[in-house]
C-alpha cells in the first residue's frame, strides 16, 4: 500500500485541485495536511483578519473531508520538519502540494523539495491557482509584460483551453499521529472585533455559493454597477480565491454555464477582465519579486515622500480624515474585512498623494485588515495608485473624494451607512460636510484632515521636483 501526503496551502477546496487529483490516483492513501509556518512567510504573514478567514476555511475543509470519512490534519512549522515528521510516522512515499508565487514561499517551496528528494521522497506540483503560470505567457522577445493590455490579449487566447476538475467522488484518506487541534493555532482574534465578519461564509461551499449570487445578480450589471459601493455590484469572490477556495477555471467555468442557460445570457468579458488584472498582478510579483517593497518604476525613488505623520496615519485607519467617502471606506473595512475597489482607490490616493504618506504604510494596514489580502494584487493596487507601479495612473492623476461620492454614492446612500454622523446631512453637506461649518459643529463629525485643493498642489511640486523640474498643470489633477 502507498501513502502520499496532501500539502494543503492556499487550495482550500477539494473540487479543481490538481494535486489532491494526482495524489489520489496514484496512491490507495491520501493523508490531508496543512502545515501552519507564518514564520516562513515573515512580514507577508497572514494579517488579523487574514488569520480570522483562515481559521473558518480550515474548519470547512474539515469539514468536508469529513463527509469522506477522513479529516484535516494539521502540523506545525517549519514546513520540512513537519512533513518529514509525517513521512516518518505515516510511512508516506510522496509528497504533493499546489504552487504558490509569493517570492519567500517559492524560495521556500524550493528548498523543501529539493531536501524531501534528496531523502528519496517523491515531490509533485502543479498550478491551482491561475489561468496560466507566471513564466508562461511571455512578450515576443521572451520577456515578461509590464503593460496590462497586451498581458491580457494574450492571456485571453489561452484560458477557454482548460477544464475545471470536478471534485472527487471518494477519497481514501489517512490520519497523522499527533495532530493539532485547529483552536491550538491562535489564529481567532482574542478581541471580538471581527463579529462584522459575519456576513462573509469563508470555504469552498461558500465561494460556489457567493459565485452563483454573483451570476444570479451582478454580473448582468457588471460594468455599471460595479463602481457604486452602495450596491453589491462586484463579485465578493476574492477572499475566497485569495484562500483558494475557487478557482478561476471554476469562476469562468460557472460563468459560462449560467450564461448558457438564459437566452439574454449577461456579458461575462468584463468581469473575466478584472480576473486577468488578478493573473496580471501574480505575473508581475513572479518577475518582479521586490515590488511589495520598491518601487516597480525606478524613477520614482526620487520622489520625495513626507514625513511618517503618526497622528494623521491613524486618523486615516480609524475613518477620521473628515473626508466622508474615506471614511466610509475605512469604516467599512475595520467593520467587515473588506472594501469596495473603488473606494480602495480613493483611499489610496488620498494617503499617498493629498498626505504624500509612503504607499507602503498603507499597503502594510490593509494587508492586516482585508480578508483578501493578496501580496500580488495588494502590491499592484498601491502601487497604481501611486504611480509608481506597472500600468500605473499617472501622478498628476489625484482623485477628487468629493466629486467622485458625487458620481459613485450620489445620494450618499453609502456614506450614511458607514459614517453615522452624515446620516441626516441635507444633499452635498454628506460628500463635503465643511462647507457648512454650522452643521459640521452639530453632527460631531471631523474637519477635514486636510485641504484637498492646497495638498493636491503640494503633490504635484514635490512630483515636479523628482522629475527635474517638468512642470505638471493644476487642472490636470483633478479627477
Amino acid at each position: 500500500m502507498t501513502i502520499a501526503l496532501m500539502w494543503f496551502r492556499r487550495d482550500l477546496r477539494l473540487a479543481d485541485n490538481p494535486a489532491l487529483v494526482q495524489a489520489l490516483a496514484a496512491h490507495d492513501r491520501v493523508v490531508p495536511l496543512y502545515i501552519h509556518a507564518p514564520d516562513e512567510e515573515g512580514e507577508w504573514a497572514p494579517g488579523a483578519a487574514g488569520r480570522w478567514w483562515l481559521h473558518h476555511s480550515l474548519a470547512a475543509l474539515d469539514a468536508s473531508l469529513g463527509k469522506h470519512r477522513g479529516a484535516l490534519q494539521i502540523g506545525h512549522g517549519p514546513s520540512l520538519d513537519a512533513l518529514r515528521a509525517a513521512i516518518e510516522s505515516t510511512g508516506a512515499t510522496a509528497v504533493y502540494f499546489n504552487r504558490l508565487y509569493e517570492p519567500r514561499v517559492i524560495r521556500r517551496d524550493k528548498a523543501v523539495r529539493k531536501a524531501l528528494e534528496a531523502d528519496g521522497i517523491d515531490v509533485a506540483s502543479f498550478n491551482a491557482s491561475l489561468w496560466c503560470e507566471p513564466w508562461e505567457v511571455a512578450t515576443k522577445q521572451d520577456e515578461p509584460y509590464r503593460v496590462f493590455t497586451p498581458f491580457w490579449r494574450n492571456l485571453r487566447t489561452r484560458i477557454d483551453a482548460v477544464a475545471a476538475v470536478e471534485a472527487p467522488a471518494s477519497m481514501h484518506l489517512g490520519a497523522l499521529p499527533g495532530s493539532v487541534a485547529l483552536d491550538d493555532l491562535g489564529l481567532l482574534p482574542t478581541r471580538d472585533w471581527a463579529r462584522g465578519f459575519d456576513a462573509w461564509t469563508p470555504g469552498e461551499q461558500g465561494a460556489q455559493d457567493m459565485l452563483q449570487l454573483f451570476a444570479d445578480d451582478a454580473v448582468g450589471h457588471y460594468v455599471e454597477g460595479r463602481d457604486l459601493p452602495a450596491r453589491h455590484g462586484t463579485s465578493r469572490l476574492s477572499p475566497h480565491l485569495h484562500w483558494g477556495e475557487i478557482s478561476p477555471l471554476q469562476i469562468a467555468a460557472g460563468l459560462r454555464a449560467h450564461a448558457a442557460r438564459h437566452k439574454k445570457a449577461p456579458d461575462i468579458e468584463p468581469y473575466l477582465r478584472q480576473l486577468g488584472w488578478r493573473e496580471f498582478a501574480h505575473h508581475l510579483l513572479f518577475h518582479f519579486p521586490k515590488t511589495p517593497r520598491e518601487n516597480f518604476n525606478p524613477k520614482f525613488d526620487t520622489f520625495r515622500w513626507a514625513p511618517r505623520d503618526a497622528h494623521a496615519l491613524r486618523r486615516w485607519k480609524r475613518g477620521m480624515t473628515g473626508i466622508p467617502i474615506v471614511d466610509a471606506g475605512m469604516r467599512e473595512l475595520w467593520a467587515t474585512g473588506w472594501m469596495h475597489n473603488r473606494v480602495r482607490m480613493l483611499v489610496a490616493s488620498l494617503l499617498t498623494k493629498n498626505m504624500r504618506q509612503h504607499w507602503v504604510l498603507g499597503s502594510k494596514w490593509f494587508w492586516d485588515t482585508l480578508v483578501d489580502a493578496d501580496l500580488a494584487n495588494n502590491s499592484l493596487g498601491w502601487q497604481w495608485v501611486a504611480g509608481s507601479g506597472a500600468d500605473a495612473a499617472p501622478y498628476f492623476r489625484i482623485f477628487n473624494p468629493v466629486t467622485q461620492s458625487e458620481r459613485f454614492d450620489k445620494d450618499g446612500a453609502y456614506i450614511r451607512r458607514w459614517v453615522p454622523e452624515l446620516r441626516d446631512a441635507p444633499g452635498r453637506l454628506v460628500h463635503a460636510p465643511w462647507e457648512d461649518q454650522a452643521f459640521l459643529k452639530a453632527s460631531g463629525y471631523p474637519s477635514p484632515l486636510v485641504d484637498l485643493k492646497a495638498t493636491r498642489e503640494d503633490a504635484l511640486t514635490a512630483y515636479q521636483a523628482s522629475r527635474g523640474g517638468r512642470t505638471l498643470s493644476a487642472d490636470r489633477a483633478g479627477d
